[in-house]
């Protein structure tokens, strides 16, 4: 698009440290266009509706477009947002906002719906070398392999904490001058960071995190509270911990105790908000919760089996009573017809199909009785009226 000279607005989503900044610049450049860039924490209406001025006279008067990035644009409020839609609809502006936040809550719709979404990923061990590399040869500077693996496994993919990290390590590395460039170490690494070095290999940071969730999931607090605590001694970033604890409690622990989820994802914001060292404690405290509680995997066999249903084909056709009826010609296409509101019946439940009729018999959920799970199903059968034919009949007054 941007070769093309035909750039068209687009939101960035990433995690910090992953170049957003850097990669709207370049799009920017390539396509020839003007760039003006903003911070939605430190600006505001004024300032938008000054660089939208500018970008109208700039269309007419040399027929050179604007890029307009908006860095953290998830931070602006909804009459900010709004602000952009004319500029966006109508071509004044090219916009490119960068967020580390999942914009379809934080973005308006409207605004979403005006640009292309694009995902950011965390970078490589590559592509950290890389920056390394060239941070190093900038400073004239060299580094022993494990002071660069110790960089790149303390970043958590994050490319500006790299070079921040290596940034201070060379200052320290200068502080004992030896003749001709400088050699950063390892030591030099750790103390750049918290004192820590990350001083396992691949294989068996992957192993040590398999036996931190396998702990978890098969209810060993000991030993789930052990890898935690080993993985994070070594060094281990607390978000991708919080991650896993968030991912397991679906995963693993589902249904049967559905607070699991709420724990593990309060945990992971006590995470961000706390920091290390402070942070151990609620690690520690979702990790024993998340073993203690009972175990199921139904949501996970349900998601697979409705995945593979679709990969061989499963009709996605809305049977016509479930059809949005709410715009106008809706009813002559039959869409809503027979619809039956569940809440005019008891149990706020009534017998209707809900899927294509080809997937009728087909049954994706498959519960077990496991912790509360087992209560949760027996009042869903029981709402349902699966032993009686109480919700077969017509609505109740």
């Amino acid at each position: 698009m941007a070769e093309s000279g035909q750039l068209s607005s687009l939101i960035l989503w990433g995690p910090a440290g992953t170049g957003k900044t850097t990669l709207a610049r370049i799009l920017a450049t390539s396509a020839g266009f003007e760039v003006r860039s903003v911070s939605a924490v430190t600006s505001g209406v004024k300032d938008l509706r000054e660089i939208l001025l500018e970008a109208e006279q700039l269309l007419a008067q040399h027929d050179r477009r604007t890029v307009l990035f908006i860095d953290e644009v998830h931070r602006f409020n909804k009459s900010q947002q709004d602000l952009l839609l004319p500029a966006t609809e109508n071509g004044q502006i090219v916009l490119i906002g960068a967020t580390t936040e999942n914009p379809y809550f934080e973005v308006n719709a409207a605004l979403m719906s005006r640009t292309t979404l694009w995902r950011v990923l965390p970078h490589t061990a590559r592509s950290l070398r890389q920056l390394i590399d060239r941070g190093l040869r900038a400073r004239n500077a060299t580094a022993s392999e494990e002071a660069i693996d110790a960089v790149i496994a303390g970043a958590n993919g994050d490319g500006r904490s790299a070079l921040t990290t290596l940034d201070v390590a060379i200052a320290l590395a200068n502080a004992t001058p030896t003749a001709g460039e400088t050699e950063v170490t390892q030591q030099n690494v750790a103390a750049a960071r918290d004192g820590r070095i990350y001083h396992q290999s691949d294989d068996t940071h992957y192993d040590q995190v398999s036996a931190f969730i396998k702990s978890v999931r098969g209810s060993d607090p000991d030993a789930a509270l052990f890898w935690l605590v080993t993985l994070l001694d070594a060094g281990e970033s607390p978000r991708f911990l919080a991650r896993r604890l968030v991912i397991l409690a679906s995963e693993d622990v589902g249904l049967a105790d559905p607070l699991g989820l709420v724990l593990a994802e309060s945990a992971a914001r006590a995470v961000e908000f706390v920091g290390l060292p402070e942070a151990r404690l609620n690690l520690a405290h979702a990790t024993i919760a998340l073993s203690l509680m009972p175990k199921s995997n139904s949501v996970t066999m349900a998601l697979g089996r409705v995945t593979g249903a679709l990969q061989r084909g499963a009709s996605t056709d809305v049977p016509p009573s479930l059809r949005d009826a709410h715009y106008r010609s809706a009813s002559e296409l039959g869409h809503g017809e027979g619809y039956l509101y569940p809440h005019d019946f008891a149990n706020a439940w009534v017998a209707q199909q809900y899927l294509d009729p080809s997937l009728r018999e087909t049954v994706f959920f498959e519960p077990t009785s496991h912790g509360r799970e087992g209560p949760l199903v027996e009042q869903w059968r029981h709402r349902r009226g699966d032993d009686t034919q109480e919700n077969q009949g017509p609505p109740v007054d």
